[in-house]
Formats: structure tokens, sequence, C-alpha cells
């Protein structure tokens, strides 16, 4: 992959860091990137290691994280928040990264991952609050 490549899909990737709570298709990340869609999924998974849907979730249930760490917000305000409009895909795509139901996570501690030194160090916050695969936590 050249380098012009990898500066337009840096480009398309910060776009969803951006507007992750916007709706996003892969034809539109693609006009960002200055690709056809089928070259762009292709080259994004090539040097992201994932799918541009699969980065979108991922930067999703990140922010999900947050909200729901908060606690002020209901499982369903926070879907809407981030971008998803079905609460069953939220939910399944939660659970599959964070290894938990989103009501289970809110419901939960997370003396890890206190909100006001993650809002102090931002770089800090998006290293402990990524969520990990599954597969990818269990070494498969």
């Amino acid at each position: 992959m050249d380098r012009d490549d990898l500066v337009r899909l840096r480009k398309a990737r910060d776009r969803i860091d951006r507007e992750y709570a916007q709706p996003l298709d892969v034809e539109s990340l693609a006009r960002t990137a200055l690709m056809s869609a089928g070259h762009f999924s292709r080259s994004f998974r090539a040097a992201y290691g994932e799918t541009p849907y699969g980065y979108l979730m991922t930067r999703r249930i990140e922010r999900a994280k947050a909200l729901l760490r908060r606690g002020d917000l209901s499982v369903t305000e926070v879907c809407v928040a981030v971008g998803c409009t079905s609460l069953g895909s939220f939910s399944a795509s939660f659970t599959k990264l964070v290894g938990m139901p989103p009501s289970a996570y809110r419901a939960a501690a997370h003396p890890e991952a206190p909100d006001s030194a993650l809002d102090e160090l931002p770089c800090v916050a998006k290293n402990v609050t990524r969520p990990v695969r599954i597969r990818e936590a269990s070494g498969a």
C-alpha cells in the first residue's frame, strides 16, 4: 500500500473518530478516501486490522462505555447518543466487544476508569476504555 493511500485512509478513519454518532456508511467513507467502496474496505482492513464498520462500532462502544459509567442515561438513550439505530444490534455488539450486556456494565463498579482522571488524560482514557474483542483477550 502506498503512502498516498494511507493518508487517504487516515482521513476516513479520522472522520469516523469525529463523526461516530452520525450515520456513516462505507460508500461515504470511501468517498472521503477517494476510493471505490470495495477498494476502501479491503485497504482499510489491511491498514487497521478491522473493517470500517468494525472500527466504527468500536468507537461507538468506547463512547457508550463512558456514558454508561456516568449512570445518568438509560441504555436506550446511550444507544441513540452514540449513533446506533437498533437497541438489539447495539446490545449484541456491546456484549461481543465488552463481554457483558450494557445494562450489566452500567450497573457494575468501574474503579479502573474514574471519569475525572480520564477527562484530564484523554490518551490514557482511550487505552483504558477501548473495548477488547473477546477473541483478542483470550489470545485465540
